[in-house]
Order: C-alpha cells, then sequence, then structure tokens
C-alpha cells in the first residue's frame, strides 16, 4: 500500500475547504481562516530559511519599485527572468536601464505569457460558472486590453498635464 503525502498547497486548500464546511461557506476573508486554522491547530508554520525570508522580502520590494522617466512615464525598474541554472529552478533580477536587451526580451515575454495564462485561467472559470447557471444571464468577458490600456494611458498623459489626453 502506498501513502501518498499533500502537497503544501493541498493541505492549505483543505483548511478551507474544512472552514466552509464546518465554520461558515460565505464569502470569508483569509485573515479569519487563518486564525481559525491556527486556533484548531491544524496549521503550525514549519521553520524558515532565514535566506529564504529575505530572498522573498528582496523580490517582493523590487517588483514595486518605480521610476519615472523624462516623458513622464512611471515604470518598473527592476525585473526577473526565471531560469533554470543546473537543475535549479531561479529567478534572476536585473535593472531595465541597465540590463542586456536579451534578458529584457525574456522578462517581458514571461510577463506577457504569465496574463495570457491568468486570462485563460478566468475564460475557464467564467464559462464553467456561465453553464452550471443556464437559467440566469452570462456573466461576459472581454479578454481584448486594448481600450483598458489606452484609457490608462490617456489618465496617465491627463495627470501629467501632457494635454493629448481626450
Amino acid at each position: 500500500m502506498v501513502l501518498l503525502m499533500a502537497t503544501f498547497s493541498e493541505q492549505m486548500q483543505a483548511i478551507f475547504d474544512r472552514y466552509t464546511e464546518e465554520v461558515n461557506s460565505s464569502p470569508v476573508s483569509l485573515d479569519e481562516v487563518a486564525a481559525w486554522a491556527i486556533e484548531q491547530g491544524l496549521y503550525r508554520p514549519a521553520p524558515r530559511d532565514i535566506v529564504k525570508v529575505c530572498r522573498e522580502a528582496l523580490a517582493e520590494s523590487l517588483r514595486q519599485e518605480k521610476r519615472v522617466d523624462a516623458k513622464g512615464r512611471k515604470y518598473r525598474a527592476k525585473h526577473s527572468v526565471r531560469t533554470n541554472i543546473g537543475g535549479v529552478q531561479m529567478s534572476l533580477w536585473a535593472d531595465i536601464d541597465n540590463a542586456p536587451r536579451s534578458f529584457m526580451e525574456k522578462s517581458f515575454s514571461q510577463r506577457r505569457k504569465a496574463i495570457a495564462d491568468d486570462c485563460y485561467q478566468i475564460k475557464q472559470d467564467i464559462d464553467h460558472f456561465n453553464d452550471e447557471r443556464p437559467g440566469e444571464l452570462p456573466i461576459p468577458m472581454i479578454l481584448d486590453f486594448t481600450d483598458d490600456v489606452a484609457e490608462m494611458e490617456a489618465a496617465a498623459r491627463h495627470d501629467r498635464g501632457d494635454g493629448e489626453a481626450a
């Protein structure tokens, strides 16, 4: 007999499912679920590697760093590329203003793929939701963001006082 261990994600999913079964099935804050899980003894954090904690804090901070260029555009300063080096998956980071073009092309490509993956998943979720409620008006979802981006650019130009917006 082979016993399969649940992954960490599966364990977290099981905690959420148990909470919705035992406590409340309404939409809920994860702070509330976490407090309940700890109180019930369902979650005991493992000791963490201090390098991993620092790496995660660095990555989160680098993702948030913005600069403004000569044309007034706010842009993200630091970018990453996920890569495999010697069989180890890792992220390499660089500053957009001095990173090699090949690095930035790969970074932008990976970010675009992540957006496409999110769009695919939301389409699957909406199609499922709509199919499960045939008597209701379907929830629509437009996945072409051209107009959204144009509106954001116009708003940014307006905020900078460029006069090109409108």
